[in-house]
């Protein structure tokens, strides 16, 4: 006997067995609904004052039949049947409406998270008649960002359009816009951000910085998303809303995965994949991801990979039953470690183990840097924050090939090369990892070995884009990471590169107020005075109170 789904709490027996019969007609292929099917359905509506709905195939069969109250259905769930980025479900919805109302928010939201053939709505007229009738149809990505089309004919009696030749063009359309976005061969994604301070100029900006992230780690972005929030919702961080829009502007541009702007917690994450069924990473996964692709030494690569495994530590969870409990076996009856337990327990010595080769790293650079002690050669450190120019500076004075490119984190490895001052002095020169606001802090663990040549420097040049608009914010995250190692008592020289894209005017202004040097790395512009000041502040007394002022 064919089930009847969702409110049928109150029926009499004769009501349900007139429902269990609609499970008997059959619908031709090629209308959305036929006149006795909606007469049949209105006087049922009528009579139990409830909504009621049907799920019909392309064959024109029912598949289901559901009860609601008077405002909505509740769908039973249908499985992922057919459902896909090109594919319809090949199921419509029928179902009736007791004031002839339009589709509501709920019945098109249901149209697109389930991807269905078409929604319909039958009036429910004088008498139980069936009167107008609405229904819908999703729409490939569009220019005017419509998620669906809309149609009410004034009756049922009327002519339909042809329901399988308009699927079918929905289908090959769905099809060859897909056929176009997998041209690239990259993931496609949505940015959000959410500011919770009200400062919408440092959110757009932090957004924009997410966006160039994104660009660095292959990743397309199709749209950016900015919500303004007192608090951060604890369950999706964003509003229930916004994430049901965000879903349906996913389904509808075929994106993989929605990058947000702050870290997740592991609930967050969690509760926002199993709404959107797509893939979700925040900042750090992002960050920690570009590093993973960047890291090219084994150095690099054990230190990417420690930040990783203490990123995911906390967000294990169990996701499989079947193995919940092993047998303790002869002296251990009982419940052993469960398969998370066992999970966790791998990571946690993965760690241990990384932490004890990146010690004996640490160990390695510590005699490599006695041995530079011993020579007394002088160490100069670029130090900034991603994307300033440091590598591009390294190049520029030593005549080094290190790679530099106009990408974020275009360089992890440390690299050094000797550099000869005009007074036949040398010194030792080193471009270190580049910073970013909010820099993850398992990363920065991660990297102290490399950052431990920064200890040693006997000064830094803090290199800073000087076009950027962000640039103080930049400065100001730099100063907090350098603050946080213990570095901040350092000699440091500001050295504002691409001050070519700047007026002599403003180039003029920044100097006067912020002090440093003006330089551009990529026409090795300003390079001469950037090394006469360094070599006069290493080798000259008192070059550290000096440093103070520059």
């Amino acid at each position: 006997m064919k089930e009847i789904y969702g409110n049928t709490l109150g029926l009499k027996p004769s009501e349900q067995q007139r429902l269990r019969n609609t499970y008997r007609r059959r619908v031709a292929p090629h209308e959305i609904v036929s006149a006795e099917l909606a007469r049949h359905l209105t006087e049922l509506s009528s009579e139990t004052n409830r909504q009621i709905g049907v799920l019909i195939n392309r064959k024109g069969d029912i598949e289901y039949v559901v009860v609601g109250n008077a405002h909505k259905l509740e769908l039973p769930d249908i499985g992922r049947a057919r459902a896909g980025q090109i594919r319809l479900r090949g199921l419509r919805l029928v179902h009736t409406h007791l004031k002839s109302e339009p589709l509501t928010k709920d019945d098109l939201t249901d149209l697109a998270l389930l991807r269905l053939d078409m929604v319909a709505a039958v009036g429910v007229g004088r008498e139980g008649l069936p009167g107008v009738l609405h229904y819908a149809h999703l729409v490939p990505e569009n220019g005017a960002n419509e998620f669906w089309r809309v149609t009410t004919l004034p009756s049922v009696h009327q002519d339909q359009p042809d329901l399988i030749d308009t699927l079918e063009a929905l289908e090959q359309e769905f099809n060859r816009k897909a056929a176009a976005r997998a041209v690239g061969g990259r993931e496609k994604a949505i940015l959000v951000a959410v500011c919770l301070d009200g400062n919408r100029t440092h959110a757009e900006s932090s957004l924009a910085e997410l966006k160039e992230l994104a660009r660095t780690a292959g990743v397309e972005v199709i749209d950016s998303v900015l919500q303004m929030r007192r608090e951060a919702d604890p369950r999706y961080l964003i509003g229930r809303g916004k994430l049901e829009d965000l879903n349906l502007r996913s389904m509808q541009s075929m994106v993989d995965l929605i990058i947000f702007d702050k870290d997740l917690t592991p609930s967050q994450g969690r509760h926002i994949a199993e709404a959107t069924s797509l893939k979700v990473l925040d900042r750090t996964q992002l960050i920690l991801d570009i590093f993973a692709q960047r890291a090219q030494s084994a150095e690099g690569k054990l230190q990417v990979e420690l930040a990783q495994l203490k990123y995911r530590l906390p967000r294990l969870v169990q996701s499989d039953d079947s193995l919940s409990r092993l047998a303790g076996g002869i002296g251990g009856r009982g419940p052993g470690e469960t398969k998370l337990e066992i999970d966790r327990r791998r990571v946690r010595e993965r760690i241990t183990h990384l932490e004890k080769r990146i010690d004996a790293i640490s160990r390695e650079r510590s005699v490599r840097r006695a041995q530079r002690n011993r020579r007394e050669l002088p160490v100069i450190s670029i130090v900034g924050y991603t994307n300033a120019g440091k590598s591009t500076l390294l190049n520029a004075i030593t005549n080094a090939e290190v790679l530099a490119e106009n990408k974020l984190f275009a360089t992890l490895d440390p690299t050094s090369r000797r550099l000869r001052f005009p007074q036949e002095r040398e010194v030792i020169i080193t471009d270190t990892v580049g910073f970013i606001r909010d820099l993850p802090k398992d990363l920065v663990a991660a990297f102290r070995a490399t950052l431990e040549e920064l200890y040693d420097a006997s000064l830094l040049l803090h290199v800073v884009d000087a076009a950027d608009p962000a640039r103080d914010e930049q400065v100001e995250a730099v100063e907090t990471i350098l603050g946080s190692l213990g570095l901040m008592e350092k000699p440091r020289l500001m050295v504002w590169n691409k001050a070519d894209l700047l007026s002599a005017e403003d180039v003029e202004s920044l100097l006067r107020s912020k002090g440093g040097v003006a330089i551009s790395a990529e026409k090795r512009e300003g390079i001469t005075t950037l090394l006469a000041k360094a070599d006069t502040t290493l080798f000259a007394e008192g070059a550290s109170e000096a440093l103070g002022a520059l």
